[in-house]
């Protein structure tokens, strides 16, 4: 009798404990009650519409370079739609009620109803934010049930903390292109270069291309970004709306760019941005790392470099046959070391260039040049640094003798012919 009398008080005491406990997890799983939620959409795509309105955004980033503290989140906006919209932040332990954003519409549109858009969230001195997401009204309760993006960036990473030193941005994949042998080769020059580090947005491509980046992806080498634009609009194969339709750009290249550059801030110490068919290649350095220390020095407040397009026409070909290798034969593409003339630029036109940048010094980017930045431009002399870029004629009236020899690939042909041979060997590309 004893002993159950003393027993009474704890199952008191138990009963009242699991009491509590369930009262608690109830208040707080109420839609009244806001605080300490986490959010229940967390956006794992690389696309997220906004919703209400006609516009997406695709990453989130602090923004560690402004007065202030900001969150600049990189989105994709139509510009005949715009309207207030406020910054909803998760601050790790409690909700803020919306800022109202600064949308900031990039120059470069092309006339296309979609345009890359910076969204500024201005920082409430009390929340240290871990998400946000966009919403037409500031009230946290009833954003709650949107979806929100991860903010990226949230440590400032000094150099010598970078993960990379050199990072390529490739602008969009889509449609059937299926370039494997050039393609590889341009992977494989990039690593005797001093390349770590490829980036690949892709709406589609085709499967022998698919099988190549899959085994460069397992390899770590290769960073594939899945990017299904086509789902939320109808992308432009081109760069003008009057000839070849669509919502925007190039499949949203320029905002493919600008995210790039924005994930690579504070992982890598130069961001290469040009194209999948165009090699950034040093004329006078044996690799980019030697190349840039000695523009870094003879240009110390530099962080944009732009480097001259040159173009090697694939309907010329070199006459000795040398590289006609029979196990390329059957490898879908173009096979660049056949193709050593280059075409004089006609500089009495404009003549693009692609960059290598330091990201922490671009705010915004456009395809031949940087739209903001905050440090200074340099042009890099053609003899010192140019892209090959081996593709259709653009001065189609040329004829062989009046292209330059330009044998500047085969420099790499030892090392390179059988690196490509091992990386078509692991993707079982080769017969």
């Amino acid at each position: 009798m004893m002993v159950k009398t003393r027993m009474f008080p704890l199952l008191i005491v138990s009963a009242l404990a699991v009491m509590v406990y369930f009262i608690f997890t109830l208040s707080r799983s109420q839609p009244g009650n806001h605080q300490h939620l986490y959010p229940h959409h967390i956006s794992d795509q690389s696309i997220t519409p906004v919703n209400d309105t006609k516009h997406f955004m695709v990453g989130a980033y602090k923004e560690h370079r402004l007065e202030g503290s900001f969150v600049r989140i990189i989105s994709i906006f139509r510009r005949d739609s715009v309207q207030p919209l406020y910054c909803v932040f998760y601050c790790g332990s409690h909700w803020a009620n919306g800022m109202k954003a600064e949308v900031q519409m990039h120059s470069d549109h092309f006339g296309f109803r979609f345009v890359t858009t910076d969204v500024l969230c201005p920082n409430l001195p009390d929340c240290n934010p871990s998400h946000v997401t966009l919403a037409t009204q500031a009230d946290a309760k009833l954003a709650q049930n949107q979806t929100f993006l991860r903010i990226q960036n949230q440590v400032k990473r000094e150099e010598e903390e970078f993960q990379f030193n050199f990072t390529v941005c490739w602008s969009n994949l889509f449609g059937d292109y299926n370039n494997v042998l050039q393609v590889t080769q341009t992977l494989e020059m990039y690593k005797l270069l001093g390349v770590q580090h490829v980036v690949v947005y892709n709406t589609s491509c085709g499967p022998d291309l698919e099988r190549l980046l899959q085994s460069y992806t397992q390899e770590g080498f290769v960073e594939v970004v899945p990017w299904p634009i086509d789902q939320h609009m109808n992308p432009s194969r081109g760069w003008q709306p009057s000839e070849h339709g669509g919502d925007i750009h190039y499949y949203g290249q320029l905002t493919t760019l600008n995210d790039c550059v924005y994930r690579h801030m504070y992982q890598s110490r130069y961001v290469l941005l040009n194209d999948i068919d165009e090699i950034i290649a040093p004329y006078q350095h044996q690799t980019l790392p030697q190349m840039m220390d000695v523009l870094q020095r003879q240009n110390p407040k530099a962080e944009v470099f732009l480097i001259e397009n040159h173009i090697f026409p694939k309907s010329q070909f070199e006459p000795s046959g040398r590289f006609e290798r029979p196990r390329w034969r059957d490898v879908p593409g173009i096979n660049i070391m056949e193709h050593i003339y280059r075409e004089e630029p006609d500089y009495r036109i404009y003549h693009p260039s692609k960059m290598i940048v330091q990201p922490r010094a671009v705010e915004q980017t456009s395809v031949h040049s940087v739209l903001r930045n905050f440090g200074q431009t340099v042009k890099v002399p053609p003899n010192v640094c140019h892209i090959i870029h081996v593709r259709v004629p653009l001065r189609g009236g040329l004829t062989k003798e009046e292209l330059h020899e330009d044998k500047r690939i085969w420099g790499y042909e030892r090392q390179l012919a059988p690196n490509v041979d091992k990386a078509l060997e692991k993707a079982g590309l080769l017969i």
